[in-house]
């Protein structure tokens, strides 16, 4: 009876499929499963279908889809084994919302939680059991996302293809001399109330800012003063779990990372942040430059200005920014051509520039242009592999060979080309060598991204979250370490 309905089952599936004009099982690529039986008498016997070779039954499995897959192992012993074959959830997993290559990586490298990563870069890990990772996959519940940028915030849904909304930090929000857990409760709060959503329902994956980079006992207390606040803030608003990671590890696993150096351009300081096996080095030392993203639509309203273009705000020069700057491979060459180019910002009309679209991003280089006293950004990158490479602590040189962008600004096209090749030139062959720079993997949103892959891990709240339980606990255990004062 139980073959009867399956049978039913497939067939009723292949005729809706055939109807809707759908592609045959052909025609999907199957994942790589490492040994593959060719012959059905090697799972046992399937009665009737005996006759039908492995890949035809695997077919038919796929057709079925994951529901009636996992249901097809009560029909039988030899329907069990081919139903938990590898390769069969793989392909279930590569038909999901998720990027297979990010489903792979969060598994093999973020499954264990924020303590231990089994490896340094991607390893697709023959061992993983991918029929167990969908199925906890599955039962992942959906989180709340809020990256609380240093200029703007990204809200939405894990579940989502991309944050629903944007708006101001958390700064912006109340009085600036409020204690800072009126103004976390106030900016979460007006997150929870756009998104209409009870903070009672979902967990909660906050993306700590960079903030207190130094490694110094003050700077330390800080940091922990404001986790410790954030979990207070929202545990008294209910919500069920908390998961709070930094911006700079957030954007490092977006681009498949867990050890490296991020550069993050941010809204008005850039941060060039060593990590090691998910954790930021700060006894290696954050490099801070003072210049952001603020500061390159200051110089590019300066250059605008000099040429007598109108414009009605700083909002119309940032538009313009995005949409024809870049950074020159090489600066004093890049003069001598015709760089002129037009956009339209809505309700304004045409702009056109020329030299302008390349010389506002050559004060990341040389800030003397912009009228900035600080380090070009080839530089603070430098000196942060430097002091890597002096540490010696992991007795691995290659670790922090790879430098991932992130921040809005880190979008303009060829940064991360221009930073690799300054890089190369200024350092010594031994550290330069195998050095890559990689462009913010998900552009403005790399850190949301990161993020979001975490919350979609198969051992999310286990691993990753902690809840209001845990975090009294702690409490009590160790004493408060914040009070409702900044």
């Amino acid at each position: 009876m139980a073959m009867a309905v399956l049978l039913r089952k497939v067939w009723g599936s292949v005729l809706a499929r055939a109807a809707a004009g759908a592609a045959p099982p052909e025609a999907f690529a199957a994942a790589a499963s490492p040994h593959r039986p060719q012959a059905a008498g090697e799972y046992g016997s399937l009665g009737a279908l005996d006759v039908l070779p492995i890949d035809v039954l695997a077919q038919i499995l796929r057709l079925l889809g994951p529901a009636d897959a996992a249901r097809s192992t009560a029909v039988c012993r030899a329907w069990r084994l081919l139903a938990s074959d590898n390769g069969l959830w793989a392909f279930f997993l590569r038909l999901g919302p998720d990027p297979w290559e990010l489903v792979v990586f969060a598994e093999t490298h973020l499954a264990a939680g924020p303590a231990l990563h089994p490896g340094l870069y991607y390893d697709s890990s023959p061992q993983l059991s991918f029929k167990h990772v969908y199925t906890r996959r599955a039962v992942v519940p959906g989180s709340i996302i809020v990256d609380g940028g240093s200029g703007y915030c990204k809200y939405g849904w894990s579940k989502y293809a991309a944050p629903s909304g944007r708006c101001a930090t958390f700064l912006e929000f109340g009085n600036i001399e409020s204690p800072m857990y009126a103004r976390l409760r106030h900016f979460l709060s007006t997150i929870y109330t756009r998104m209409q959503v009870k903070p009672s329902t979902q967990p909660i994956i906050v993306v700590l800012p960079l903030c207190h980079s130094d490694d110094t006992e003050s700077a330390r207390a800080s940091r922990k003063q404001y986790k410790d606040t954030l979990y207070s803030v929202l545990f008294d608003m209910n919500v069920p779990a908390v998961c709070a990671v930094d911006q700079a590890v957030l954007a490092l696993y977006a681009a498949k990372r867990t050890s490296g150096i991020v550069v993050n351009i941010g809204f008005n300081a850039t941060s060039i942040v060593p990590i090691f096996q998910g954790r930021v080095m700060h006894e290696i030392g954050v490099e801070t430059v003072g210049q952001g993203a603020l500061k390159l639509t200051g110089f590019l309203k300066e250059l605008m200005q000099q040429r007598n273009i109108t414009f009605e705000s700083l909002y119309t020069v940032r538009t313009i920014k995005e949409k024809l700057c870049y950074v020159a491979a090489d600066y004093e060459a890049e003069k001598r051509k015709d760089t002129q180019a037009s956009c339209e910002v809505d309700g304004e009309g045409w702009f056109t520039l020329s030299e302008e679209r390349f010389k506002t991003a050559e004060i990341l280089f040389q800030p003397q242009i912009g009228g900035v006293r600080a380090m070009g950004l080839h530089k603070a990158v430098s000196l942060c592999m430097d002091h890597c490479y002096n540490s010696e602590v992991f007795g691995d040189d290659n670790w922090y060979k790879t430098v991932v962008l992130s921040g809005g600004s880190s979008c303009l096209p060829g940064l991360s080309e221009r930073l690799e090749k300054e890089l190369r030139e200024l350092l010594p062959a031994h550290i330069s060598e195998g050095i890559r720079v990689i462009p913010p993997p998900f552009g403005t949103d790399s850190a949301w991204f990161g993020a979001k892959m975490i919350s979609n891990v198969s051992t999310f709240t286990e691993a990753w979250c902690i809840k209001k339980k845990q975090f009294r606990q702690k409490t009590r255990r160790n004493g408060p370490s914040f009070v409702n004062v900044w």
